[in-house]
């Protein structure tokens, strides 16, 4: 397996925990706008080397989770501003083009040190 995506988060947003009641993880890499900020996870930008597609593997921590469905811009977003909007739901279709769906519970101890990481 290939590592094609890792960063640390950093900081951790006032708001952004809330989400993950909702089933959902959102990231921003550091210099994001304050208003946009407080909902993140904030991480220091890494590179995207490969394609992010179903069948890849999300690790958080100690944890791994399949990849099940991947927005028509989530790629996009991933590359260019850190940006991606995971939810732990496993639909088999991206609910909005920036969003990653992945299989698997909420994570519940999220924080800064953390490793996020894609693995084709």
């Amino acid at each position: 397996m290939t590592v094609i995506y890792q960063t640390t988060i950093t900081r951790i947003g006032q708001s952004a925990p809330d989400a993950l009641c909702d089933r959902m993880l959102i990231t921003f890499r550091e210099g994001a706008p304050a208003d946009i900020e407080e909902f993140c996870f904030i991480h220091c930008h890494g590179e995207l080397h490969g394609t992010l597609q179903p069948g890849a593997q999300f690790e958080l921590g100690e944890r791994r989770y399949p990849v099940t469905a991947v927005g028509s811009v989530a790629e996009q977003n991933l590359r260019e501003l850190g940006h991606i909007t995971l939810r732990f739901d496993g639909l088999n279709e991206a609910e909005f083009p920036g969003t990653v769906h992945v299989a698997g519970p909420v994570p519940g101890d999220i924080a800064p040190g953390c490793i996020l990481k894609f693995i084709a």
